[in-house]
């Protein structure tokens, strides 16, 4: 999977007196404009324009990922694909289809803007799988099960492995133990 990302500016058009209490304002508007990048009404219009397959639900919780950049006024748009340039070409819309859908409400909304401030380009690696991550992990997962099992089995076997053993569990006193016949290992005429 590759993911492209875009980073949005919310401002307010030119014109507007700004003092520093404004700067809070729209960093607090910010969190909102997040909540309207990751919306419905923007999925939709976004697999209307490029003619994707998916519903919104699937578009929103599958592909797309939103954030705000701590304490300033920016946001951050991550678009996941298999393809690098269907991710970066979605990014793209969804910056493009959010700036408009601002700036058609914006009129109602103290002359808010969405700006594009940094396009997606084509990612050029995966963002998953992880071969080193995931070889890392199976390799510690592995550990912990060979361990469990090992320590399970040890549990488990009730076998006897001393006469002294023999004698604890049946409370009889042993008379003998056959020893273990290993093969002897020669020549065929040497016994």
């Amino acid at each position: 999977m590759y993911e492209a990302s875009i980073k949005i500016l919310v401002g307010q058009e030119r014109g507007i007196t700004q003092n520093p209490g404004d700067v809070v304002g729209l960093q607090q508007l910010t969190r909102t404009m997040v909540e309207g990048v990751n919306s419905r009404p923007l999925a939709e219009s976004v697999i209307s324009e490029l003619g994707l397959s998916m519903t919104p639900e699937e578009f929103l919780e599958e592909h797309i990922r939103v954030e705000q950049v701590p304490e300033t006024q920016f946001v951050r748009v991550f678009y996941e694909d298999s393809s690098p340039e269907r991710a970066q070409q979605a990014a793209n819309t969804i910056g493009y289809v959010f700036s408009e859908q601002v700036s058609d409400v914006s009129s109602s909304a103290s002359d808010i803007t969405a700006t594009v401030w940094e396009w997606a380009v084509a990612p050029d690696r995966p963002v998953s799988p992880s071969p080193i991550r995931n070889g890392l992990l199976g390799l510690v997962l592995g550990l912990i099960l060979s361990v469990g099992l090992a320590l399970l089995l040890e549990y488990l076997d009730d076998s006897w492995r001393s006469p002294v053993e023999v004698e604890q569990i049946s409370g009889v006193p042993n008379f003998g133990v056959i020893p273990e016949f290993k093969p002897l290992v020669g020549k065929r005429g040497d016994y």
